[in-house]
């Protein structure tokens, strides 16, 4: 929604103020202009950036219109599934946990949360280091360094891809120029014609420039900083997972466990304590 309103301020401040100033739209129509400086800022970007992250990029796109896809009810849940496992890896042990991660499909835990269990990337991550405490891992600080560096080359990946991004939108007012150069030649090679066509032409090499710079500082590299935070909210929920985990393993109850994943959140998306209690009541009622 926000990117959307966005978008209207922009084209209407910008296209708004033109007209009233007395422009005439029709001039700014160049589509030749618009495939050479949009076509080689894709080209460069295919150019520039291996598979994973030109992939990455068409995916993240996505998340202009719905933002990051972890919301409160997401993270109320995850504390619900952190809840549960600490509560039976307490009271059986850590090799109760066996059957679960090894077949999280099947796992009578995380089928009691839907939207959990069909995220492959977060059951997968809490399984992996779930599976190091039925084979005897003990140490909170080992673990939390290795922990560490997978959430490290994660967000690393993350960001190559807004960061590309980014970087393409950099590039765009040199692209217009570019075109705006063309234009240019093209008019030189029309010399002789009358000035209201040379007039013409000249307009149109303009529009290359204006579109360049338009297109950097006014979409591109706005997107690409959107999508860089909202991948940076969207890291929040594995380290809540994290911080759960070194929690449980440092002998935590499982209610101060959840607590301290509790706090890792951001303010917009953390359940009140209440909440919490209030989700862990409705467990133990329910068992």
């Amino acid at each position: 929604m926000f990117f959307l309103i966005g978008v209207l301020i922009v084209i209407g401040s910008v296209i708004g103020g033109y007209l009233l100033g007395g422009g005439h739209l029709g001039v700014l129509w160049m589509p030749f202009e618009f495939m050479i400086i949009f076509g080689a800022a894709v080209g460069g970007f295919v150019i520039g950036n291996p598979m994973n992250v030109v992939s990455g990029a068409g995916k993240a796109f996505g998340k202009l219109l719905g933002g990051a896809k972890y919301k409160k009810a997401a993270y109320v849940e995850l504390l619900g599934v952190l809840y549960t496992v600490f509560k039976l890896a307490k009271t059986k042990g850590d090799l109760a946990l066996e059957a679960h991660v090894e077949n999280p499909k099947d796992s009578a835990i995380f089928n009691k949360f839907p939207s959990f269990a069909k995220d492959h990337h977060a059951v997968e991550f809490l399984c992996d280091y779930l599976r190091l405490l039925t084979l005897g891992t003990s140490n909170a600080h080992e673990v939390e360094a290795v922990m560490d560096e997978e959430l490290e080359v994660h967000h690393n990946e993350q960001h190559a891809i807004s960061g590309a991004i980014t970087t393409m939108g950099d590039a765009m007012p040199a692209l217009g120029i570019v075109a705006a150069v063309l234009g240019v030649i093209h008019t030189m090679g029309s010399i002789t014609e009358p000035p209201e066509v040379l007039g013409h032409l000249i307009g149109g090499a303009l529009v290359g420039t204006f579109s360049g710079i338009l297109m950097s500082y006014g979409f591109i590299g706005p997107i690409g900083s959107f999508i860089g935070q909202v991948f940076d909210q969207e890291s929040r929920y594995m380290q809540c997972i994290k911080v759960g985990i070194i929690a449980h393993i440092q002998g935590h109850a499982p209610q101060v466990s959840v607590e301290f994943a509790r706090k890792t959140l951001m303010s917009t998306v953390r359940p009140t304590f209440a909440e919490v209690e209030d989700m862990i009541q409705h467990l133990s009622d329910s068992e």
